[in-house]
């Protein structure tokens, strides 16, 4: 037994290794099985005590006890992160496809960009996206066309053309990494296990969050640009004349009859404002039928049923001509809600030049404010942040300022002393969840540009548990299928493989833990071809040894022989089927990843185990003189 020892000891060594590689996966499947009990019994409880409780109420405390149970035992989180993963297609979750908004990005990188560049920028976004034809080059193409040199618009006009399209190119394609860097960080952050973000193309990003309960959460915290602006709100006086300009402006452009308009004006004066009927007060005064101006303010109330009028109003040429280019307006993110349960929106007028922007964040904590119990955001900021705010703040005493993020105002503080510490934070969301949201993007960084959700599909978790029950089915049926196929046709020879088909699988699915990979369907599909494929060795051996034991070899010279006589075909046949399985491991994406790699693992597992495990079986038997029938 000394010639085998090697060989034992090798084929115990991988045994022993991968059971420990998987026990985890078991260890995990016995925990989830105990909490899934535990939390059944908690809502039979609930439903027992309070059976008029939501549903929706139910499924927030169930997921909370849920949480819980999982984090109260260190060994629960350890042996999720060691187990084998399960794809989207077994565990449910969402799958996005986002693609980067780079026509937004080259709007903000151009310098003064005037209506024909925006016209033409717009006309290459919407060519892109019918053709694999980058934003860069169409843009580029429009403008020449036009004659109008890139330096128009960037870079400085010393550049030439062809400098300014590299320097595009580069900015584009960085703008992607970017992107998928911050997604990632925002992912982790918000604590989905086993998240898949890869880059399709020139600028789409493929998203696979496996397990996800929030949907419409984990999109707002993906599509978020995290563009953080700390903007001075204008006093009544500035704001009020604008606002009356405009007033004046919108009536002599929706009036139909202007011989109306100037009767109601004299009707106006002589009755009074608040005697005229709501028609006529929507012909005369347009802008405050709809938005409520505050003297005391200088803000703008609009109900939520009206904002969609007040935004098509500001975006009219007419008045976006009597409004001043240094400012703008701008919505709060929450709406108010008054005593009878109505909902108003506050129109803020900002400087349109920031004071101070979101780069300067140095980190961010949700937390509540003891003061009000409203969930806030505090953030601090680095030195050159810290030293910026301490002048804003010291020299603007008495004045808002608005905290604008990703276009909405958050909050508009009035300041009340100088903050010399860099410490600010930011009030206005709704629950402590939104802003857990808010410091994760924040925490995470700005994406360079706006990503857009162009697909979406979610897997719900009972269909990746059929799918998980379909697939082990599958396999065990196959496995049993080719098992008898090799008992029933080649005896004894026929056990001994089936025993190597066992450590094959078992292989498989320890290196598969090893290296963390993730385990889908068609990787399912992967290990229930390497089953059928992993006979196909000893298939050749034991005919090639049943020929040379016709001859009138011994045993022993028989397997030697036998053995040494397949090597080129077996060789040849799994190593062209590997690198089959690199080339779609290589070119392929998501599924036929998967698929690949367990192809792959599986040939070599399945070699491993037809020229090692096998051999030392056979040479074991013929070394004892036992008695070894092919069939």
């Amino acid at each position: 037994m000394k010639e085998f020892r090697f060989r034992i000891i090798l084929i115990a060594a991988a045994f022993a290794l991968s059971v420990y590689l998987l026990y985890p996966t078991y260890s995990d499947y016995q925990n989830s099985k105990y909490i899934t009990e535990k939390v059944g019994k908690i809502a039979d409880s609930i439903n027992a005590s309070s059976p008029q409780m939501s549903e929706a109420d139910m499924e927030a405390i169930l997921e909370a006890k849920e949480d819980s149970i999982f984090s109260s035992d260190p060994s629960f989180k350890s042996d999720r992160e060691k187990r084998i993963k399960l794809g989207l297609d077994l565990q449910g979750g969402m799958y996005l496809v986002m693609e980067v908004n780079t026509a937004k990005l080259f709007e903000n990188l151009a310098n003064d960009p005037d209506e024909v560049y925006l016209e033409v920028l717009d006309e290459a976004k919407r060519e892109s996206e019918l053709s694999d034809e980058n934003v860069v080059s169409i843009l580029t193409r429009k403008l020449q066309e036009r004659n109008i040199r890139l330096s128009r618009y960037f870079g400085s006009r010393r550049d030439e053309d062809s400098d300014i399209i590299d320097n595009l190119l580069e900015q584009e394609s960085d703008a992607v990494t970017r992107a998928i860097e911050v997604l990632n960080n925002r992912i982790n952050q918000y604590g989905v296990s086993e998240p898949s973000i890869q880059k399709q193309g020139s600028r789409r990003i493929i998203v696979e969050l496996p397990g996800i309960a929030k949907e419409e959460e984990a999109k707002q915290l993906l599509q978020g640009t995290a563009l953080l602006e700390f903007k001075f709100v204008k006093d009544p006086e500035f704001a009020n004349p604008i606002l009356n300009r405009i007033d004046e402006v919108l009536a002599k452009s929706l009036a139909a009859d202007s011989t109306l308009l100037a009767g109601l004006k004299a009707e106006e004066d002589s009755l009074g404002f608040e005697q005229m009927s709501e028609e006529e007060k929507r012909i005369l005064h347009p802008f405050f039928t709809y938005g409520r101006f505050s003297q005391y303010t200088g803000d703008i109330y609009v109900d939520s049923e009206d904002r969609d009028i007040i935004t098509s109003y500001l975006k009219r040429v007419e008045v976006e001509r009597v409004i001043p280019d240094n400012v703008e307006f701008k919505f709060s993110a929450k709406p108010i809600i008054n005593e009878e349960g109505k909902e108003f929106y506050t129109l803020y007028l900002l400087n349109k030049t920031p004071e101070l922007t979101g780069g300067v964040i140095e980190s961010a904590q949700a937390n509540i404010d003891p003061t009000t119990s409203e969930p806030v955001v505090y953030m601090s900021m680095n030195s050159e942040g810290t030293r910026d705010w301490a002048r804003i703040t010291g020299a603007n005493i008495g004045r808002r300022i608005a905290v604008v993020l990703d276009g909405f105002v958050y909050t508009a503080p009035n300041i009340q002393e100088k903050i010399p510490s860099g410490s600010t934070r930011i009030s206005g969301m709704d629950d402590n969840s939104e802003a857990k949201l808010l410091e994760i993007v924040l925490k995470a960084g700005a994406l360079p540009a706006p990503v857009d959700i162009i697909e979406e599909r979610t897997v719900g978790p009972s269909l990746g548990q059929d799918s998980i029950s379909q697939g082990f089915n599958s396999t065990l049926f196959g496995f049993l299928l080719v098992a008898v196929f090799m008992i029933v046709y080649y005896k004894k020879a026929g056990t001994v493989a089936d025993l190597a088909l066992f450590f094959t699988v078992l292989f498989i699915l320890g290196i598969l833990a090893a290296f963390q990979a993730t385990l889908t369907l068609p990787g399912i599909a992967g290990i229930i071809l390497t089953i059928g494929m992993a006979v196909d060795a000893n298939v050749l051996i034991f005919e090639r040894i049943r020929e040379e034991l016709r001859t009138g070899k011994t045993v022993k010279a028989a397997i030697e022989s036998g053995y040494s006589q397949s090597y080129s075909a077996i060789f040849d046949s799994n190593i062209t089927t590997f690198f089959t399985g690199i080339i779609l491991y290589q070119f392929g994406s998501g599924p036929i990843q998967g698929f690949a790699l367990t192809l792959m693992i599986g040939i070599a597992s399945s070699l491993f185990c037809a020229l090692v495990i096998t051999r030392l079986v056979f040479d074991i038997m013929a070394a004892r003189g036992a008695k070894i029938n092919i069939g």
